[in-house]
């Protein structure tokens, strides 16, 4: 892996990982910063998201306080400059999902351009 190979996985997981943060997960401003526009996620529950609904759903206060979520396995891969592939398993009080994110490095900092989570057994 070079250097800037490195930085860029390690960039993605870093805003991987603030998405992930309850507080965070709590601001729809802070949310906004890190979706790109065209967001899409397909979600473990099999629902399509786009931003516009996930910051619907977090300023309309109906995201209750999470826990923390647990991460491990997170891989990262480049695909293209300024493309980073991460995968990991995420366990959210004993509910298990292998999650599966693109990040795309733009004029304004890394932006999540999909997700997909499918539930684990």
């Amino acid at each position: 892996m070079t250097d800037e190979t490195d930085r860029f996985v390690q960039a993605a997981i870093a805003e991987e990982m603030q998405l992930l943060d309850p507080d965070v997960r709590a601001s729809p401003a802070l949310v906004s910063e890190l979706l790109d526009p065209t967001f899409i996620e397909i979600g473990a529950s099999g629902r399509r998201w786009d931003a516009t609904s996930i910051l619907t759903v977090t300023s309309a206060g109906s995201v209750v306080p999470e826990s923390p979520v647990v991460v491990s396995e997170m891989a990262g891969v480049v695909l293209a400059p300024g493309v980073v592939h991460l995968t990991y398993l995420a366990d959210n009080r004993g509910r298990r999902a292998w999650r599966s994110s693109l990040w795309r490095l733009t004029e304004t900092g890394w932006r999540m351009y999909f997700h997909q989570g499918t539930l684990a057994s």
